[in-house]
């Protein structure tokens, strides 16, 4: 396995069945890492060759990476997208030596030559986020109101807007009614999007509403699309001395969040359990090398500007105190000792 920055594959797998070349966004965020790994396993179990990137959230060396796979010969590529719209060019040029390709976990936008896409259900993520907050604060039982802030995703990530927009479909009717109350009044993408999912961003922002909207009065509940904004948005709630936290969401059920969970500072996360996603997209693989078509589940929902790419969506699960234990220790996704 190439690490980031490498070129060369090397690892398990001998290139029988083929050669593929799988482009991640960073290692900044733990869950690519385990995209990365979980991928390489899978593919190199059933003697492929892998070729490993991780741009580091860099455009311009994604481009590169990609390019150079092209040039290495790939069968196939995977891409996780740092930017949605900006791979244009470089598929053209692998769609110009015949080289499909699988977008992995964020659409790719603006390109005819994405053959498939592959992964979670990302608007009932953040249904189930905005249902949990709902819950948590037993809406439909307490008059409020209850102060409420929007977090979302990096505005260069297709998934943002569906988590964003899963989201509110279940918070809006409070906000409209007035139980839950926005006292920044910062709501929409194009307010509250946080770039490259970065957490000192999201510590920043959460500082600024606290010292602005709320010398008075505490936040109740926070929006939160990811364990990543999640953390940042504690740091700045704790730096003031908060003790007792609103209802934080999350997603991706990074280790410092669920250990956050068992403490009692960030209320859920959502699991995408990327061992599943991995398994999926090898399938797609070998049906695409083998000149076959892929298993796919939804037809309809990811339209990428230029057609819908056939897609096939993966299960969230919902993740606090009451069930990490089952889902995260039973699944074998981290050990006990990993979250002590």
């Amino acid at each position: 396995m190439t690490a980031c920055g490498g070129s060369e594959p090397t690892g398990g797998g001998n290139g029988e069945s083929g050669f593929v070349g799988v482009s991640m966004p960073s290692k900044s965020l733990e869950r690519w890492v385990h995209d990365g790994d979980n991928m390489v396993k899978e593919l190199e179990a059933m003697d492929y060759k892998v070729v490993l990137q991780y741009a580091e959230d860099v455009v311009e060396t994604q481009v590169s990476q990609i390019e150079n796979m092209i040039t290495q010969g790939v069968d196939v590529l995977v891409i996780a997208a740092i930017d949605g719209e900006a791979l244009t060019n470089v598929l053209q040029m692998a769609a110009d030596s015949d080289i499909p390709v699988i977008a992995y976990d964020r659409l790719i936008r603006g390109s005819e030559h994405v053959t498939y896409y592959a992964t979670f259900d990302n608007f009932k993520v953040g249904v189930q986020q905005g249902t949990y907050l709902v819950e948590a604060l037993d809406l439909e039982n307490q008059a409020g109101p209850f102060n409420i802030e929007l977090f979302g995703g990096s505005p260069d990530d297709n998934n943002a807007y569906f988590f964003y927009n899963g989201a509110m479909s279940i918070l809006q009717p409070y906000i409209d009614s007035g139980k839950l109350v926005v006292k920044s009044g910062q709501t929409g993408m194009d307010k509250v999007a946080t770039l490259n999912w970065n957490a000192a961003n999201s510590q920043s922002r959460m500082d600024n509403l606290l010292s602005t909207f709320y010398t008075d009065e505490e936040v109740d509940a926070v929006l939160s699309p990811n364990d990543g904004l999640a953390i940042g948005i504690i740091s700045a709630l704790k730096n003031i001395g908060y003790t007792e936290l609103p209802v934080i969401t999350g997603q991706d059920a990074e280790l410092q969040s669920l250990k956050a969970i068992i403490a009692g500072d960030q209320a859920m996360t959502v699991f995408k359990d990327t061992r599943l996603l991995a398994e999926k997209v090898v399938e797609m693989v070998s049906a695409v090398i083998e000149g076959e078509e892929a298993e796919v589940n939804d037809t309809e929902t990811y339209d990428n500007g230029v057609k819908v790419i056939p897609s096939y969506l993966l299960e969230p699960i919902q993740v606090d105190i009451n069930n990490y234990e089952e889902v995260i220790l039973g699944s074998g996704y981290y050990t006990e000792d990993q979250l002590n």
